[in-house]
């Protein structure tokens, strides 16, 4: 089947670290900063790990569907992407821990796998960065 783009997203940034990103949409708007840094604003780190989350929550929606299953109302995703430093060489490495309160565990389980699968972020890493997903307890 040919590729269909289903959506464009389309941002302009500039200062790098220390500057300011927006989308030509005017939704997103945000200051940028070094992680760690006591300035206000957020780091690409910290994007890629909500974008993330949200796409693997979405990702599982549609292997629920597939599978007509219910994901619960409070499903959610905790991102951590980490930036490091490996033999003068940046990198990143990340895990996703993945609730879905109340459903049993094989169902649980396979909806993970699945999200992680079908979801455009897991592709996209997929081989290029160290990825673990771990289906966890709320709260846990």
């Amino acid at each position: 089947m040919p590729k269909k783009v289903i959506y464009t997203a389309i941002t302009h940034a500039s200062g790098g670290r220390d500057g300011a990103a927006r989308s030509s949409d005017g939704r997103l708007d945000v200051k940028l900063g070094r992680p760690g840094a006591s300035e206000v604003g957020t780091n690409p780190e910290q994007l890629f790990a909500a974008g993330w989350s949200a796409c693997f929550i979405s990702s599982m929606e549609v292997a629920a569907r597939a599978r007509n299953v219910t994901l619960p109302a409070n499903r959610a995703v905790d991102a951590e992407v980490d930036l490091f430093l490996d033999d003068g060489a940046y990198s990143l490495q990340a895990r996703l821990d993945v609730s879905l309160p109340g459903m049993d565990l094989a169902t649980a389980q396979a909806l993970v796998a699945a999200g992680h699968e079908i979801c455009p972020y897991s592709k996209a890493t997929r081989g290029n960065i160290d990825v673990t997903v771990r289906l966890v307890e709320p709260g846990s």
